[in-house]
């Protein structure tokens, strides 16, 4: 199953990463303790509206921007074979929806979806996943991330 606590935390990493900004930084900003911060980005724990709404003023986004990029990355996740079960070993084998790649023995699949997502699921447990997506460049449709 997928969390949405680390769908968020995972879209709130790529973001403040991708603006080359540290966690105190961003918590500074935020008025959150860069603790709590790093909490959420690694999806232990989930914040209140209120407090998503600061980090997302911290970082320039909107809220509605973070929410939608949230809510695609699940949807797609709710879509995969394997996601929502136990990862079965299995032949590389691709599909009308995009590519499904297994690697080998640790339960990862690495998913591109019409080169415009990269996502990359791991089975933690029967009922856990750790789902990890991110946007690809028009130029950079090879790119595939890995969790």
């Amino acid at each position: 199953m997928v969390l949405l606590r680390r769908v968020i935390g995972d879209a709130l990493r790529a973001r403040r990463q991708g603006q080359h900004r540290t966690l105190r930084e961003v918590s500074t900003a935020a008025n959150v303790s860069l603790g709590y911060l790093s909490e959420i980005e690694r999806g232990q724990k989930e914040p209140s509206s209120e407090l998503l709404a600061a980090i997302c003023d911290a970082l320039g986004a909107r809220l509605s921007e973070l929410l939608r990029e949230v809510s695609d990355t699940v949807a797609l996740a709710e879509q995969l074979p394997g996601v929502l079960m136990p990862v079965q070993d299995e032949p590389v084998a691709a599909g009308s929806a995009g590519t499904v790649r297994k690697a080998t023995g640790r339960g990862v699949r690495q998913v591109t979806t019409d080169g415009a997502v990269a996502v990359s699921v791991r089975q933690d447990s029967p009922l856990k996943a750790t789902l990890r997506s991110s946007r690809v460049r028009p130029s950079d449709r090879d790119v595939v991330c890995a969790a």
